[in-house]
C-alpha cells in the first residue's frame, strides 16, 4: 500500500507531464489518505482543477493514468463540480501539492 508521501512525491515529480498532457492546473489529495484512515481497499481521492476543462474522455484518461502509475485506484474529482455541502468538507481537508 502506498503512503500519502509516496503519492504526493509521484504527483509532484510528474506535475509537468500532467500540465502538458492534461492541462492540470492544481492537484490536491483528500479523504482517507489525508485522514490517515486508508486501508488496503482504499482509493486515493484527488481534487483537480484544470486550465481548460477537458472532455469526459480526457478526464477518464487522466484518472486511469493516475491509477496505473500510482498503483492504486484514483477517484478524480473536478474542483468546479463540487456540491456545496460535501465541497466544504473536501476543501477543509484537502492537501494541495
Amino acid at each position: 500500500m502506498k503512503t500519502l508521501e509516496e503519492i504526493k512525491q509521484w504527483l509532484v515529480q510528474n506535475q509537468s507531464v500532467l500540465q502538458e498532457r492534461y492541462q492540470v492546473k492544481e492537484l490536491g489529495i483528500f479523504g482517507s489518505y489525508v485522514r490517515q484512515e486508508q486501508t488496503e481497499d482504499s482509493d486515493v481521492d484527488v481534487l483537480v482543477e484544470f486550465y481548460k476543462t477537458p472532455s469526459l474522455l480526457k478526464f477518464v484518461n487522466l484518472e486511469n493514468y493516475l491509477s496505473d502509475n500510482l498503483g492504486v485506484k484514483v477517484d478524480l474529482v473536478h474542483k468546479t463540480g463540487l456540491k456545496p455541502r460535501i465541497g466544504k468538507r473536501i476543501l477543509a481537508e484537502v492537501v494541495y501539492l
